[in-house]
């Protein structure tokens, strides 16, 4: 995909590797628009970005908030060429200890918030016979690991509903992506972790914002269908589908450092 001109709208774009993400799409000639909770947050994040930009405070767990957006960045620009899904949070704890609405919250934010955009956009593409959908799941949709049983549920709900509507869209001109990344060093283990005896553990996977952010730029310039991140745990995925069990088995240590 040719970026100039694009309109890419990024939702969890007030740090991380939302507003990295948007800041190179804007180097590459795009106009990134950048939704959050924060208005405040957004302002400064966009500060980075060369070039024409919007931003819209909006909460992806809040369809008329959701709706209500995307009516106006279509009235604003006329067509959604990127929707980057990328809004979500985490905390870890042993699932004993975690109280059901919290599952409930990251169900809400992580999957339904990914739904909710996505159903917003959509017709705006069909209509136009072209588009492109990435949804920012995990590694943890993948592989499920001890005390991440909400966020990792969630993240599952986020893969499943990615595949199911890439075939569904397969002849429309849509492409459907799944972006699933490891451990990044963003504010997002602040609340994730806040002991952070989970990030001590696996500082030698944590991956930089930067590099993440590069890479589903890529993505979407080359209109791929799925990443894993990073390339050593992509070959793991392959091996964990074909032993799930045996590999359960053998990465149990490795993989469980919450």
């Amino acid at each position: 995909m040719e970026l100039k001109g694009k309109i890419a709208v990024i939702t969890g774009a007030s740090s991380g590797i939302g507003a990295l993400t948007a800041h190179l799409l804007g180097q590459r000639g795009a106009i990134p628009v950048l939704l959050a909770r924060s208005e405040d947050k957004l302002r400064a994040a966009a500060e980075r970005i060369t070039g024409e930009y919007g931003l819209y405070r909006c909460d992806v767990s809040n369809s008329g908030e959701v709706e209500e957006t995307i009516a106006k960045i279509i009235a604003k620009y006329g067509r959604i060429d990127i929707l980057l899904n990328n809004a979500g949070f985490g905390r870890f704890a042993d699932f004993i200890e975690m109280p059901v609405e919290e599952f409930g919250e990251m169900m809400n934010v992580n999957y339904m918030g990914v739904v909710r955009c996505t159903k917003a956009a959509v017709p705006h593409m069909l209509e136009r016979g072209r588009g492109q959908i990435v949804n920012v799941a995990s590694m943890a949709g993948k592989i499920g690991t001890a005390r991440s049983a909400a966020y990792t549920a969630s993240k599952h709900a986020v893969l499943g509903f990615t595949n199911a509507l890439r075939q569904e869209l397969r002849y429309s001109g849509i492409t459907v992506s799944a972006v699933n990344p490891g451990p990044i060093e963003t504010e997002f283990f602040k609340l994730a972790d806040p002991s952070g005896d989970y990030i001590k553990n696996v500082g030698g996977f944590m991956m930089t914002p930067q590099y993440v952010a590069e890479r589903i730029v890529k993505l979407i310039e080359k209109d791929k269908e799925e990443l894993d991140l990073p390339r050593l745990a992509a070959a793991g995925i392959r091996l964990y589908g074909l032993f799930p069990r045996l590999a359960d088995k053998l990465t149990y240590k490795m993989l469980n450092r919450k």
